[in-house]
Formats: structure tokens, sequence, C-alpha cells
């Protein structure tokens, strides 16, 4: 501008073209920062459901890991009884065989009971008594290796798992409920009873309310 030149210099043009947006007046500071505003509500909002969604997510992980020791449990002890019941079946099966050999054991001994005592001592009598105890020997052997007991319980005190009642008698030296007599030997195979030994039992001569129960 020379020193002549005394026109004032044009103000400049602040009005915004139409079709245009105002970013840096008042109205354009509020916009943005209520545009902020709102941004941050949904990135608060976002943050949110995602935690949810992890402790859902936490929540059925937690529910699936116990369901699966639950699981594995179950199997486990499905698979210990199988073997169990597997076992006891390999170990029981000889039950009803073993049933009717008693009766062959039972044979020997009235047989040898059946001998009078008189007789006992006669030479001829001998090899008779030594050959049926031989046998009676091999089949009470042969029990033992296939887990049969015999059960011979004189003078113990009477048990209904195991002892059957023939008979009571009063025996003032014996306690109330002590086997005096084996009429039949009992057996177990292995831990089960295969017949219970039947027996005579002592009681006292005055009846009383605590005495032996005889019930098998």
């Amino acid at each position: 501008m020379t020193p002549e030149d005394t026109t004032p210099p044009k103000p400049v043009d602040t009005e915004i073209p139409e079709g245009f947006t105002d970013l840096t007046g008042p109205a354009a500071f509020k916009a943005q920062t209520k545009h902020a505003q709102n941004a941050q509500e949904q990135s608060g909002d976002q943050n949110n459901n995602n935690a949810e969604a992890v402790a859902k997510l936490e929540l059925a992980l937690a529910e699936s890991r116990d369901q699966l020791i639950r699981t594995m449990a179950d199997m486990d002890n499905l698979r210990k009884r199988s073997i169990r019941e597997r076992e006891d079946a390999m170990k029981y099966s000889i039950s009803g065989f073993a049933r009717d050999l008693l009766d062959v054991a039972d044979t020997f001994k009235r047989a040898l009971d059946a001998i009078p005592q008189d007789l006992r001592s006669e030479e001829r009598i001998n090899p008779l008594i030594e050959g049926i105890q031989a046998m009676e020997r091999v089949l009470l052997t042969c029990f033992e290796k296939n887990g049969i007991r015999k059960i011979e319980p004189l003078d113990e005190s009477f048990n209904p798992n195991f002892h059957e009642v023939m008979f009571e008698t009063p025996i003032p030296e014996k306690p109330t409920g002590t086997i005096i007599q084996i009429i039949e030997p009992g057996y177990l195979l292995h831990d089960r009873l295969l017949r219970p030994a039947r027996v005579g039992v002592s009681k006292s001569e005055t009846p009383s309310p605590h005495g032996v129960d005889t019930q098998a």
C-alpha cells in the first residue's frame, strides 16, 4: 500500500457458504463435545457387554469342567464296579458245584462215624478207615485250593450268620449260646457262606430276655 492509497481494507468475508458446516463456531464445539460423550458412552457400553460375555463364558466353562469331572468319576466307578463284578463272577462261579461236593464230604464223615468204636482197633477194619480218611483229606485239600473252608465252631459263641441251631440244652459250666456239639460242619466259599454249621448250643436253666438269638 502506497502513502497515497488511503482506501481502507475490505473486511474478510466469514459467511459460511450454503451447503457447508461451520466447524469453528460454538454450535460446532457443542456438537463435537456431544459426539465425544456419545462415543465414550458407547465405548463404556461395549466394555460392559464384553465383561458380561466373558463372565458368561467363564461360568459356562466352570460348569462344563464340573460336568466333565462328574462324568469321569462316574465312568471310573462304573469301570471299578465292572471289574469287581467280573472278579466276583469268576470267584464264586463254582458255588453250585461246591454245594454238591459238600454231600460227598458228608458221606465220608458219616461212613467213618458208622464204624463202631469196638471195631476200629481190628486190623481188618484199619485199611477201610484209612482209605476213607485219605479220600476225605484229598477232597478237603481240593476244597482249600478253591477257597472252600470248613466251619467247625466247637466251643465258640453262636453266630446266626454262620451257624444254625438244631437243639439247645442247659449246661451249667458253659455260657449261654456256647456251641457244645457240631452236628454238621459248615462251609465258606472265600467270604460267602455255602452252608451254615448245624450245631447244638448251651442255654441257661432259667429263661433270660438276653439269651442267645438262635434265628439264622
